[in-house]
């Protein structure tokens, strides 16, 4: 049992940079599949996801990377920051200049590791765990970053994010290639050569994308 997250997220971590947005600074896992096990062996619990809240991935940081080089995109406006994880996509929005930025992840470490981070960095983002995937919200600009990972999720996110599109909203994809990201219904508006680690991704560097709905 793990009573207070906060304190396993500080115990377990190191405030590091992310490779291409040094701005910022992050509670980050140097062993992802240490921090994995122990998640499991403290909570008492087998086959939970991965600690994706541990680790700053490619799209993510390709997403936050364009805001922060492109910050007339989100200033003054509400941001969503889909799948979340560390929050480093709503930490970079709200850099830049957004009104207010919702961290979303359903996974339960999230939303604390977000609030902690957001902290490290000077400003403050909501968070939730509850799925936003087919539902309505208030947000301006939706930010998706490394989503697109699961042949089931995909065609669901993509159907959502278009009728948010459709209902006036922008939206903003980060990733880095992953297998079910919709491609032939995308624009890529930027790209990036982020240092990655092994372990968790194919290579050392991942070339990653931000992409526009066609």
């Amino acid at each position: 049992m793990i009573s207070d997250i906060p304190a396993f997220i500080r115990e377990n971590t190191r405030v590091l940079a992310p490779s291409h947005v040094p701005e910022i600074k992050l509670h980050l896992a140097d062993d992802a599949m240490a921090l994995w096990e122990m998640t499991e062996e403290q909570l008492g619990e087998l086959d939970l996801p991965p600690p994706f809240w541990a680790f700053a991935w490619a799209g993510g940081q390709a997403l936050a990377r364009y805001l922060l080089d492109h910050a007339e995109i989100v200033r003054g406006r509400s941001v969503l920051d889909v799948a979340s994880g560390s929050g480093l996509v709503a930490i970079a929005a709200m850099l830049a200049g957004a009104a207010s930025a919702v961290a979303v992840d359903i996974d339960g470490f999230a939303a604390d590791a977000a609030k902690l981070n957001a902290e490290l960095n000077g400003v403050v983002i909501a968070t939730s765990d509850v799925d936003p995937v087919g539902k309505p919200t208030a947000a301006d600009l939706i930010l998706v970053g490394d989503l697109f990972y699961d042949r089931d999720l995909a065609p669901r996110v993509l159907e959502w994010l278009i009728a948010l599109e459709r209902e006036g909203k922008e939206v903003l994809i980060g990733d880095p290639g992953r297998t079910y990201l919709p491609r032939d219904k995308l624009e890529q508006i930027a790209a990036y050569d982020i240092p990655v680690t092994r372990a968790l991704e194919d290579a050392d560097v991942k070339r990653a994308a931000v992409w526009k709905l066609r």
